[in-house]
């Protein structure tokens, strides 16, 4: 998958911080060497955070998101703080800048404590180095300049060291199958998929299939039993919404799973989300459910969020629930009001923002399943879709 083709759900996410005229923007210009961000002796320049997909060695495809200064203030600046500290919750990495060799103030402790908090590593860049003398660099101080254009090199390093192997080195499926092996995807057309593109579970599973050298054939449901009348594949992957369909007609004999569960593995919350689809039984009649999407999709008159899946869930309790749906980076960090949380498998979402809303719902109380993992159970065939992964 090239740069350009990277999804933001699969780049290092790199986020700058730092208190107002700290010169947070000036140094993402030049990590970047382009003019991402509008630089100005104003205080409170950035208003939003500002993202930029780009290639940064040795970690590759990353993406550096310049935040607002995290001392603003007034009603609006209490907004952009809250946005500050939701942006945390996707960065593999985060970059506190603070001017020069000065100490430490109490908005940038508060940064520091907010970071090991969310177990962010992080590191600190003392920006103005050109007007302080007598520093030297260590593993978690690095000196720059971004007037001078000073120092930039050694912060991007810095980054890279502290990452380390920090991205998983899990694959999506390439660690089920081996050489030469047939896989069958089962995709049927995807109604809320752009026109002419596929959905990205499935991008991913055929990259990865193909990275393994094995052989991968993309079949609609309606093809699948020809297909496997020719070959005996090593496993079949569908994708959730045909579970029923194609459970009856991939043999016992055949490993079958679904993109989603795969997905859900990939990202580090399946076991968790096998826990949640069970406690289903344990809804009472008129329970709250939250159904959350990680992207914004417009939404189609049998949209799987808001209309196939509370009618399945409600054909097989029994029950009726009230439902209420977010989307994108809307996810609530105030999870006492739900019963039950329904989550997309994520594929828009950094493994970090996914295991972020897990951790949220586990410290909660409040069981956490994805879209896949309960049409698997509801459907009686999630001890099948999962024996793969045991």
């Amino acid at each position: 998958m090239g740069l350009n083709n990277t999804p933001s759900s699969e780049r290092i996410h790199i986020g700058f911080f730092g208190i107002r005229n700290a010169g947070k923007s000036s140094l993402v210009n030049r990590i970047t060497n382009q003019e991402v961000s509008v630089v100005s002796s104003v205080k409170g320049t950035t208003t939003d955070a500002i993202r930029k997909s780009m290639e940064l060695l040795p970690l590759g495809p990353v993406e550096i998101i310049d935040t607002p200064g995290f001392d603003d203030c007034g009603e609006l600046g209490e907004k952009r703080v809250a946005s500050t500290r939701k942006i945390l919750s996707v960065c593999d990495i985060a970059v506190l800048v603070v001017e020069g060799d000065s100490e430490l103030n109490v908005t940038e402790k508060e940064l520091i404590g907010v970071f090991e908090e969310r177990e962010v590593p992080y590191l600190i860049a003392h920006n103005k180095s050109d007007l302080i003398s007598g520093f030297a660099d260590d593993e978690k101080n690095i000196y720059v300049s971004a007037k001078e254009n000073k120092g930039i090199n050694k912060l991007k390093e810095a980054i890279g060291k502290t990452l380390g192997n920090a991205k998983k080195e899990i694959r999506l499926v390439a660690d089920f199958i081996k050489e030469n092996d047939f896989v069958i995807l089962v995709t049927p057309i995807d109604e809320s998929a752009p026109k002419g593109r596929m959905i990205l579970p499935q991008q991913l599973a055929i990259r990865d299939i193909i990275d393994a050298n094995a052989v991968c054939v993309v079949v609609q449901p309606e093809q699948l039993e020809h297909t496997l009348k020719n070959t005996k594949p090593a496993l079949v992957i569908t994708d959730s919404q045909v579970f029923k369909k194609v459970m009856n007609i991939v043999p016992n004999d055949i490993p079958l799973t679904s993109f989603s569960i795969l997905l859900a593995r990939y990202k580090g919350f399946l076991d968790t989300a096998l826990k949640g689809a069970k406690e289903l039984n344990n809804l009472k009649d008129g329970a709250k459910i939250l159904i959350a999407e990680g992207c914004t999709h417009h939404r189609q008159c049998e949209d799987i969020g808001t209309v196939k899946l509370p009618k399945w869930l409600e054909a097989y309790t029994g029950k009726k629930y009230n439902y209420e749906f977010t989307s994108g980076h809307g996810f609530p960090e105030d999870l006492s009001g739900y019963d039950f949380i329904l989550h997309c498998g994520g594929c828009m979402l950094t493994d970090k923002e996914m295991l972020f809303r897990m951790n949220k719902a586990n410290e909660q109380k409040v069981p956490f399943t994805n879209y896949g993992t309960m049409i698997a159970y509801i459907n009686g065939i999630l001890e099948r879709s999962t024996e793969i992964i045991k």
